[in-house]
């Protein structure tokens, strides 16, 4: 009988990042299983899915180099009428231009199906641009992989769905069929001297240890023989990852990362987060997938993807300044730009209170808000929003502005300088206030737009003795 524990076999080895001894406790092979697992205990269908804790947690381990990546022209147009041409040749040339010379925007998928889409992948590919690098999205098919070939593609991601749920219950197939036919198209790539991106679908819902991690050290064996990068893609397809320290895994976005860097040996820089915004936690998700060891997180403009949507671009550009403190390059008021080309060119309606980019996102309707934001605009604007964005703060006018509320709308609409600002005391705001308030006595419930202000206050600036075009120039 040998009584020998196979565990004494294992070496010990220094780890050069943490200079601590380690030994790897676990072997992680494909777990395949003859039933899914579909945590039936997590996400009960009929009722609201639960987030179990085990109070299990890992460090934090947050790369020196994290970029953004961008899938406007894919996921983004899941949802929404697909753009033109030449809406997404300006629109990269719009994410150039904010990931700035460091190249922060590092990539941009798009759909290879439609004549349109691969006539905007020749365009954009024209541009000559090393950011953001433009690379396709493809399902787990070796016809789809044609249109790779024939595009000349220098990277693609694949569709590799990981959880049960997909692996039963769409493709009909076993965690080893599904493994097996995965790693099939991936080499299928790699002889052709492609760079693979792997789209692990569903992750939130997957069998980390039994599927997930067996099939992402396989990926790492075809790279290190193929001695081509091929990246793998946490998609967080239903949102149903947490950020919480101590949660259980699939649901721990943490764990995940962890699971991904520590045991199946992917590398900081080929790690990415795509993440949905079903559950109102894309943002803080995508932040913490950073912090804990994934270098790309994946986004949409506006967030505007798949149901909830995803990532929006703009939130971690700011997520990223305030992690690193600094841009390192990106010019933020490229951001305004393109929220005023999708209003205007392409129709979209962005949400008014929309953070950073929304109609509202930084005005004020509170009359005591805008008495303090006339004294100091810091008091109640998150930060310079002129600077950054273009966007003056500024206070809507209703029957809840008051005189200082009014005043800062004439300052900040004519933009004056600090020596010609109107003050609340002015005997001409008070004339204007009596015409809001006029308003408002006659039933309005509405904010005041901007054409009537003006007008009103034209007529204000006559009854005090101004003459309107210079005290407004």
């Amino acid at each position: 009988m040998n009584n020998r524990n196979p565990f004494e076999d294992r070496p010990v080895t220094m780890n050069p990042q943490k200079n601590l001894l380690e030994i790897e406790e676990h072997m992680y092979i494909l777990d395949d299983v003859e039933k899914p697992n579909v945590f039936r205990n997590m996400f009960p269908y009929s009722e609201v899915p639960k987030i179990p804790f085990n109070d299990r947690t890992v460090p934090h381990d947050m790369p020196k180099d994290i970029w953004i990546t961008d899938t406007t022209f894919r996921d983004g147009q899941q949802s929404r009428a697909p753009y033109s041409t030449e809406q997404i040749v300006t629109i990269y040339d719009y994410l150039h231009r904010l990931g700035g010379p460091n190249g922060m925007i590092r990539a941009s998928e798009f759909f290879l199906y439609s004549k349109k889409d691969r006539d905007a992948v020749y365009k954009c590919m024209e541009r000559g641009y090393e950011f953001p690098e433009v690379t396709s999205w493809i399902r787990a098919s070796k016809e789809d992989f044609k249109l790779v070939k024939e595009i000349g593609m220098k990277e693609t991601g694949i569709l590799v769905s990981c959880s049960d749920y997909h692996i039963f219950m769409k493709l009909k197939m076993t965690r080893k069929q599904a493994m097996e036919h995965y790693l099939s198209v991936v080499r299928d790539c790699l002889e052709e001297g492609i760079s693979v991106r792997c789209h692990l679908e569903d992750i939130t819902r997957a069998d980390i240890y039994g599927y997930v991690v067996p099939f992402c050290l396989e990926l790492m064996k075809l790279m290190e023989e193929y001695k081509i990068p091929i990246k793998v893609r946490a998609c967080d397809t239903m949102g149903y990852g947490v950020n919480y320290p101590g949660a259980v895994i699939p649901r721990s976005v943490q764990g995940i990362i962890y699971a991904l860097h520590t045991h199946a040996g992917v590398p900081h820089s080929l790690i990415e987060w795509h993440g949905h915004n079903d559950f109102y936690k894309a943002v803080v998700n995508s932040t913490t997938a950073w912090l804990y060891g994934c270098s790309g997180v994946n986004t949409s403009l506006f967030g505007i993807g798949e149901r909830t949507g995803n990532t929006p671009l703009e939130a971690m550009v700011f997520e990223y300044a305030q992690l690193k403190g600094n841009l390192n390059g990106m010019d933020t008021t490229v951001i305004t730009e393109l929220a005023e080309y999708f209003e205007k060119e392409i129709g979209y309606k962005i949400p008014p209170r929309t953070p950073f980019v929304g109609k509202n996102f930084n005005v004020t309707r509170a009359g005591i808000h805008a008495d303090g934001l006339l004294k100091n605009e810091e008091i109640y604007n998150i930060f310079d929003t002129e600077k950054f964005l273009n966007r003056p703060v500024l206070c809507a006018v209703s029957n809840t502005s008051g005189l200082a509320g009014i005043a800062h709308w004439l300052n900040s609409f004519f933009k004056l300088p600090p020596q010609k600002h109107f003050k609340k005391s002015d005997a001409v705001i008070a004339e204007l206030k009596k015409w809001v308030d006029a308003e408002y006595e006659g039933g309005r419930v509405t904010v005041l737009t901007e054409e009537e202000l003006v007008s009103a206050f034209k007529n204000a600036c006559t009854q005090v003795g101004l003459v309107f075009e210079e005290v407004t120039q």
